[in-house]
């Protein structure tokens, strides 16, 4: 046991090392001052930590710490294009907030549940659907961008979609440190010995917090970005996923708990909009 127990923290260190590193891209700047210039200052910055991973870390450490590095490579460049005026300002803020969910997915669950801990705990893989998503508003955002950038620089609007990031990741993250060994990502079908019901700190606002955090987190990155369609492709697309995620969910905490969570379904909301979960036929 305690020999697994230091594997994974191992894991969350790795993890960490790496995403620093990757990050370490917004220090780019500096090399161009020494007179390495663009491509060929990038070059070597992505050669030379990519190295340094082959010869700190054997798999299985280098798969997580290659995508941690990589997320950490994408929140780098987001600070660089965030530090300039370009009409590309915004979507810098957009790749900060995006790598830093995945990233931050991964490490809260090596902190708090490292039994669930694997490659899938970064979200890379989530979906289809979920990948199209973002790939649409990369889309949109470009396309719109090109044909109108003054669009892409309403500031105030751009911090309104930051600050639902901002609060939906918050919330989320409050959501998994709060339940402890009771998060996971995947619906759980066998009540384990240690599950309980979580009914305290943001448990006692919402019935489903993570999943309120991550639906407003989803929205505001489209606000964040100035795309009106994928505002509303999100906000649809992400109400249906989260209806039928609750409803299959509460089947199986009805099942682990009975009346105990009946009687806290009672008390306390969903959180999220016209979503009231599974109806229970008395």
């Amino acid at each position: 046991m305690a020999a697994a127990e230091g594997r994974l923290v191992a894991e969350g260190r790795a993890s960490l090392a790496a995403f620093l590193l990757g990050a370490s891209v917004a220090a780019l700047p500096l090399l161009a001052r020494a007179g390495l210039q663009g491509r060929a200052a990038l070059a070597l910055h992505v050669a030379g930590i990519n190295a340094l991973l082959l010869l700190l870390y054997r798999p299985p450490l280098y798969k997580i710490a290659i995508r941690a590095c990589f997320l950490g490579f994408a929140f780098g460049c987001g600070l660089l294009l965030s530090l300039g005026q370009s009409s590309w300002k915004h979507f810098g803020w957009y790749m900060c907030s995006l790598s830093l969910f995945h990233y931050s997915e991964y490490l809260v669950t090596a902190i708090n549940n490292p039994r669930s801990l694997s490659l899938d705990s970064f979200l890379l893989n989530h979906s289809f659907e979920y990948n199209l998503a973002a790939l649409s508003s990369w889309i949109e955002f470009t396309v719109e961008n090109f044909i109108y950038p003054e669009m892409k620089q309403i500031t105030w609007l751009s911090t309104v979609g930051l600050l639902m990031v901002i609060f939906g990741d918050c919330l989320r993250k409050a959501a998994m440190l709060t339940a402890g060994s009771n998060f996971n990502h995947i619906v759980q079908n066998e009540k384990s010995d240690t599950h309980t019901l979580v009914t305290s700190g943001v448990y006692g606002w919402f019935r489903h917090p993570s999943y309120v955090g991550w639906f407003y987190w989803s929205i505001g990155t489209q606000v964040l970005l100035c795309n009106p369609v994928c505002v509303v492709g999100y906000t649809l697309a992400s109400w249906r996923f989260f209806r039928e995620r609750i409803e299959e969910e509460e089947f199986t905490l009805i099942h682990f708990f009975g009346e105990e969570y009946l009687e806290y379904k009672k008390e306390v909301p969903s959180g999220l909009p016209f979503i009231k979960g599974v109806k229970v036929e008395l």
